[in-house]
């Protein structure tokens, strides 16, 4: 796409500064909410799930003691 340098607009209109300001102003991007969101379940010690220890039983599923038949 082309644009107009003078104008600072698209060849099919857009005003790139508006684009620009807009995108500034929307908040937070993917990348940034995953690590705000990594970074703050940390601090409140919740573990990754890569993270736990299944030698310990921490994840593992305890079958359940049915009394037999």
């Amino acid at each position: 796409m082309q644009e107009n340098k003078d104008d600072e607009f698209t060849v099919a209109g857009t005003n790139i500064e508006a684009v620009k300001e807009a995108n500034k102003n929307s908040g937070m991007s993917y990348n940034e909410v995953k690590e705000f969101l990594a970074k703050s379940t940390e601090e409140h010690g919740t573990s990754r799930s890569g993270d736990t220890d299944i030698q310990n039983g921490s994840t593992q599923d305890q079958p359940s003691q049915k009394k037999g038949k």
